[in-house]
């Protein structure tokens, strides 16, 4: 089969890999449809990523058709998929407790083992969620969209919540949507002045631009110096997680949906006089996927905004190492592959 193939940092290459073999039990082989390139591909070629083994065939955000399925699988050949990426070992303490988003285990397709970026892939039944209705171009946007649907689902905001999305990258603007969908009154932050013209233009939100003003002081002014309800940083930038402290009001939330590789360091006083929550939102579960997909249905989600730009399986080496430094206009990028 034809697999793009990061080998090493900077050098992505399509080359012939031997396709998968028969799905063992409580698997399936899926032909790859589509997939979205994601922040953690762009990382992954330009070497940035701190726990990645060379070579790998990435891509995570992806939807396809069941091919074959192994023993015990209950899914129908010819049947539209989503794929959830996070395969999760099912026995430690965070999939006991029905969370293995976060499993001690966790392997995440494209990450941890190849990916999508590929013809066919054997994947566990239990990571496949049928389509139901939505077109595979739609589906392969479920899985970037769940991760914030998953953290506003994790907030437990209220509806009206005064709320502030740090980062207007696909995984904040996705967190800004679903919070919106929750009801929230949500604000964006940013230092992109483009990005932010796309948030209010073409998307309805009320914005902040960080190169204007100091964060605090546009804070201050957009609460009446309260600070905001809710508060989800998706900028994945060290410096922009401590700022978010000072951003929350006393009684509210942060939420950390994107990750960073340093220690986070914040006033333990600022923190208590606050009696501020403090969460983490690791990936999505089924229950986020199936919230998504029910969302793009009812025309919620405007993924022909979101998704502007599209390659193939063969021009998607040149194509992605372009997009990795040409960010003007790029929103999210899909790849078509079946």
């Amino acid at each position: 089969m034809k697999a793009v193939v990061c080998r090493s940092p900077g050098e992505l290459v399509l080359e012939d890999r031997p396709a998968p073999g028969t799905p063992p039990s409580g698997w399936a082989l899926v032909a790859v449809s589509h997939v979205g390139i994601c922040g953690t591909d762009y990382h992954i070629f330009e070497g940035k990523h701190p726990f990645l083994a060379y070579p790998r065939i990435m891509g995570h955000e992806v939807s396809g058709t069941v091919i074959e399925a192994g023993e015990g699988v209950d899914l129908e050949i010819g049947e539209p998929v989503v794929i959830n990426p996070y395969l999760a070992c099912g026995k430690c303490i965070a999939c006991r407790q029905g969370k293995p988003n976060c499993c001690v285990r966790i392997e995440v397709l494209g990450v941890h083992r190849d990916g999508a970026m590929c013809e066919r892939i054997l994947v566990p039944a239990q990571n496949l969620y049928p389509a139901n209705g939505l077109s595979l171009a739609d589906a392969a946007a479920v899985e970037f969209l769940a991760i914030g649907a998953h953290a506003v689902r994790r907030s437990l905001a209220q509806p009206g919540a005064r709320t502030l999305v740090i980062g207007a990258g696909p995984i904040g603007l996705g967190t800004a949507l679903f919070a919106r969908i929750a009801g929230l009154d949500v604000t964006l932050l940013d230092m992109s002045a483009e990005r932010l013209d796309f948030a209010a233009s073409e998307l309805g939100f009320a914005t902040l631009d960080g190169s204007r003003a100091a964060a605090t002081d546009l804070v201050r002014e957009a609460t009446g110096d309260e600070g905001f309800d809710v508060v989800f940083d998706a900028t994945g930038n060290t410096q922009s997680v401590q700022s978010a402290f000072a951003h929350v009001a006393h009684g509210g939330t942060l939420v950390l949906v994107s990750v960073v590789k340093d220690d986070i360091v914040f006033s333990d006083p600022e923190f208590h006089k606050r009696e501020m929550t403090l969460i983490g939102s690791r990936n999505a579960l089924r229950a986020d996927f199936d919230h998504v997909a029910a969302s793009i249905r009812d025309g919620a989600v405007p993924l022909a905004k979101l998704v502007t730009h599209r390659t193939t399986l063969g021009e998607t080496p040149r194509d992605l190492a372009r997009w990795a430094h040409e960010k003007s206009g790029l929103i999210k990028a899909v790849i078509q592959v079946g």
